[in-house]
């Protein structure tokens, strides 16, 4: 009975996390068919966006520093004030991000140069800013999550992508008109610098969002607690290295993309394939969301039989879901690719080989607990250093040849990679019993299903949508057969709730 109690409360809080992961990010899919619509692929504009944004999410990881599993970590232990743990965190990412932002700003020439953007160096100053808010604010949003108050996680996530979505829309829609009919007001618009514009309203976005966190940052009073943040620094240090590794294997083949291929041709490529992308990112959200809620709810669990159980149930279920998840996108494809714009549509290829890279990043994920909870965090740093290493390695030899593709199938061999090695060195170290038949079983009928679809030519769109969704409706009808005993729970749970 505990135990349902605590999948039920996991399931609760996943649900409300997801309203700020899943559904927030759909509203913000918004931006993907304004962006690559009022952005013509020709111009190269969205291979730029892609790339900053590949770089804000490399450098997030650099600022924060593996601070958010740590303060989580910390905050568990017996005999540490959770509000010290919060303090020293929070200011030391904080300081962090300030010597950054101060860097950045003196040595902007070079900088900008280097990373080619001498035209445009505001860009990455914009960028530069905005990611050590972003970090400032993890620790912030850890606090929330410690604290078990997802409604202002989500609220505060959802009132970013509402303002972000507003002001794009006012710049991409409404802004052209009246720059035309009130041209002294809008002197300061350029139909030219819409690119910018994109860096500039996620700049005011994320300032507007840290004036929420006011009485957070109140409770950073306590200050920095040195014997505490050497401790954390020890524990942390790891993280960071596999905060690293594990953030290149997403970005990486972003950020390489345009030193392998130089130029405007770089540039297309690029957005193409980051336009892409963004339809095989429902399985990072996913992934997210179950992030949020899994990482305070295994740290605060016990350590015996019964919760090794339960993490094995949990990584099921995880794989389930997102099986599910990734069927339905490739299934409803013909509807999903209208989201971009169709001189992009050349890139579809690569959505169902990232997202099942996405599945096996979130499996790495739930693998992960045994080296934290024993702290051995260095082998996770290991793990993702050497997938790192087969990405980089696959997009250097192979993309010249075959461009973005190799992106795709380096991100699917480099988190294989990490997948597999986590999972047979904790066995060793730290064993789950995992239920890796019906594991097994799962996706291998997901596969079959999805070549049946893709040797299924069917001109006519509504007919093709019609045998898909009989296709997606075998894979729930055998996953409801086979954890019937699952399905009861669940329903007399929400039965007792109400």
């Amino acid at each position: 009975m505990a135990e349902n109690n605590r999948l039920g409360s996991l399931a609760k809080q996943t649900a409300i996390y997801g309203l700020s992961s899943i559904i927030g990010r759909f509203l913000n899919y918004l931006l993907v068919p304004l962006y690559t619509y009022k952005i013509a692929a020709e111009s190269g504009g969205y291979g730029i966006v892609t790339n900053l944004y590949a770089y804000t999410a490399l450098l997030l990881v650099i600022l924060t520093f593996g601070m958010e599993t740590t303060f989580f970590r910390f905050s568990n232990k017996e005999g540490v004030d959770p509000n010290k743990a919060f303090s020293t965190s929070g200011l030391a990412v904080g300081l962090v991000s300030v010597v950054f932002v101060a860097l950045v700003s003196v040595f902007l020439k070079p900088i900008s140069n280097a990373l080619h953007y001498a035209d445009h160096p505001e860009f990455v100053e914009i960028m530069a800013i905005i990611v050590a808010l972003d970090a400032f604010q993890a620790i912030l949003f850890a606090r929330l999550r410690y604290e078990n108050r997802p409604i202002k996680f989500a609220a505060l996530k959802l009132l970013f992508i509402f303002l972000n979505i507003g002001l794009n829309l006012f710049i991409f829609l409404v802004a052209p008109g009246l720059k035309e009919s009130h041209p002294a007001l809008m002197g300061w618009y350029e139909n030219s610098y819409q690119v910018g514009y994109i860096f500039i309203v996620n700049l005011i976005c994320t300032g507007l969002i840290t004036l929420g966190f006011i009485p957070e940052i109140r409770k950073l009073r306590f200050g920095i607690d040195r014997k505490m943040l050497k401790q954390m620094l020890k524990y942390t240090w790891p993280l960071l290295l596999l905060g690293l590794a594990g953030i290149l294997n997403q970005v990486a083949d972003k950020i390489c993309y345009r030193f392998i291929v130089p130029g405007e041709e770089g540039d297309v490529q690029l957005g193409i394939y980051g336009a892409c992308v963004k339809i095989a990112m429902i399985m990072a959200m996913i992934t997210q969301a179950f992030r949020y809620a899994y990482e305070p709810f295994v740290f605060g669990g016990k350590r015996d039989t019964a919760d090794k159980e339960t993490q094995a149930k949990v990584m099921k279920y995880f794989i389930i879901f997102t099986l599910l998840a990734f069927l339905a996108v490739v299934m409803y494809m013909p509807i999903l690719k209208h989201i971009i714009k169709s001189d992009y549509w050349e890139g579809l290829r690569v959505v169902p080989i990232v997202m099942m890279a996405e599945i096996f990043m979130g499996i790495y994920f739930n693998l992960s607990f045994w080296y934290k909870l024993i702290d051995e965090t260095w082998w996770g740093a290991i793990f993702s250093a050497i997938g790192c290493i087969v990405l980089l390695a696959i997009n250097f030899i192979f993309v010249p040849k075959y461009g973005y593709m190799a992106c795709a199938w380096g991100g699917f061999a480099g988190y294989g990679t990490c997948m597999v090695l986590s999972y047979f060195v904790g066995q060793k170290k730290a064993p789950i019993p995992y239920h890796l038949k019906s594991a097994f079983l799962y996706f291998a009928l997901a596969i079959v299903l999805y070549f049946v679809q893709k040797l299924i030519h069917i001109e006519n769109t509504a007919w093709t949508l019609v045998v898909n969704t009989a296709l997606l409706l075998v894979f729930v009808a055998f996953i409801c057969f086979m954890e019937r005993d699952l399905i009861k729970g669940v329903t007399s749970f929400f039965k007792k709730k109400s």
